[in-house]
């Protein structure tokens, strides 16, 4: 393997341990900042070591391996005489002794450990902004650019978030906990927020190689589930599954056999999982059972149901669907809900109604550097044989979007619309 390599692989394998080490770290120390900075250390571990002696045979657990080392370590520096904090040492040391390699770390049942990490990251004393924030961070390992980029913000301010978040969990000695009852209750909100902005992470990855990351919408389903029996009755805990059931159900038709992007209206519906479609379709009716149909995760998971429900693309209740965006936007005043319920119009009535709909989101601060504002307009303006302006569009998307992937598929449309540019210029 080349050192390129070899760096590659570090930072693949640690982006899909990170969230193991550190809710084992924060179980331990019952200190999510400090887990997070050993975690890191970790990494910096790895990345001195691996180019020279090679990747090892069980990477996952060589960092588990050196973070509770680090652990160890920075407690005995500390010399904590808390009685707690001497009893967490002197477990540390002696799974030391009894698992000198910490493979067996990899067996740890990481069960309701992320949740509770979720939980704590989610606590009332942090801004709703700053819980999603500081969880992206932790959970999915994505970069302050890339959190600063979901939320449509700018980089700074996100940092700024994450900074005073692992401030306030540090002074505030926060338990690491599943909270029940009243507590549960005024977290559920921003917990449901960081897992639906899991799994969209890992349904379009906003930074890689990959446009997919399954391995993120797999661990926002299972959280998702075990949400929905811990609060029975709350209807958007079912709304969010049902959501995020129907998405995953198309997971397998989204790419080719080489990777590239598939887009909805080109996927072989074939492949979709009907099983997960059954399981949406169940949430969703549970939602609605519970008084839920106006919910923001009920009328997404709405949506999605439109998709699932249509044999193919022609099918679609794409009236429908803009009416719900229409309710969507309703209950939040937001430009990317905007910006699909003019897709939808797009497809009800033309692409000349949903163009309006787009150039009137041109100005919006929001969407400045999304990239999907231009892709959107860009497949308007080709639908219209406006090739040239579409050929731009599309070159301005490509070069606003952060996944290879997407930037490739956004050029190759570019190429396309400047072929039918040149081929409509010579008629």
């Amino acid at each position: 393997m080349t050192a390129a390599d070899i760096q590659a692989t570090i930072l693949a394998v640690w982006r899909i341990e990170q969230p193991r080490l550190i809710t084992s770290l924060s179980r331990m120390l019952r200190d999510v900042p400090l887990a997070e900075d050993l975690t890191q250390e970790a990494l910096v571990a790895a990345l001195e070591h691996w180019p020279a002696g090679g990747v090892p045979e069980k990477p996952g657990a060589w960092l588990m391996a050196v973070a509770k080392r680090r652990a160890l370590d920075h407690l005995r520096r500390a010399r904590m005489l808390v009685e707690r904090h001497g009893m967490l040492a002197h477990d540390l040391a002696r799974e030391q002794d009894t698992m000198p390699d910490l493979d067996s770390a990899l067996d740890d049942d990481i069960g309701d450990e992320l949740l509770r990490l979720i939980f704590t990251a989610c606590h009332p004393l942090l801004s709703r902004e700053a819980r999603a924030a500081l969880a992206l961070r932790m959970i999915c390992g994505l970069t302050t650019e890339e959190i600063a980029r979901a939320f449509l913000q700018a980089e700074a301010t996100i940092a700024q978030r994450i900074v005073r978040a692992k401030r306030t969990l540090s002074e505030s000695g926060l338990v690491y906990e599943t909270p029940r009852g009243e507590e549960l209750s005024e977290r559920l909100a921003s917990v449901l927020e960081v897992v639906y902005l899991i799994f969209n992470e890992g349904y379009t990855a906003a930074r890689g190689d990959e446009w997919l990351r399954p391995q993120l919408c797999n661990e926002a389903l299972r959280i998702g589930r075990v949400l929905t029996s811990i609060a029975p009755a709350e209807p958007e805990a079912h709304g969010l599954l049902a959501l995020m059931e129907f998405n995953a159900s198309r997971l397998a038709a989204r790419t080719d056999a080489a990777g590239e992007p598939i887009l909805l209206m080109d996927q072989n519906r074939a492949q979709w999982d009907h099983l997960q479609i059954r399981r949406g379709r169940l949430a969703l009716a549970r939602a609605r059972e519970l008084g839920g149909a106006g919910g923001f995760y009920v009328l997404q998971a709405a949506i999605a149901a439109c998709h699932a429900e249509a044999d193919t693309s022609d099918a679609t209740d794409w009236r429908r669907i803009a009416a719900l965006y229409g309710d969507l936007a309703a209950l939040l005043d937001s430009p990317v809900i905007e910006l699909n319920r003019a897709v939808a119009i797009g497809m009800a009535e033309g692409p000349q109604a949903a163009l309006v709909i787009v150039d009137g989101l041109a100005d919006e601060p929001a969407l400045k550097s999304y990239h999907l504002l231009p892709s959107v307009r860009g497949d308007l303006l080709h639908k219209l044989s406006r090739f040239a302006e579409a050929h731009a569009a599309f070159e301005a998307a490509a070069a606003l979007a952060g996944n290879v992937r997407e930037r490739e598929f956004l050029k190759r449309r570019a190429a396309a619309a400047a072929r039918a540019a040149q081929d409509h210029g010579c008629r």
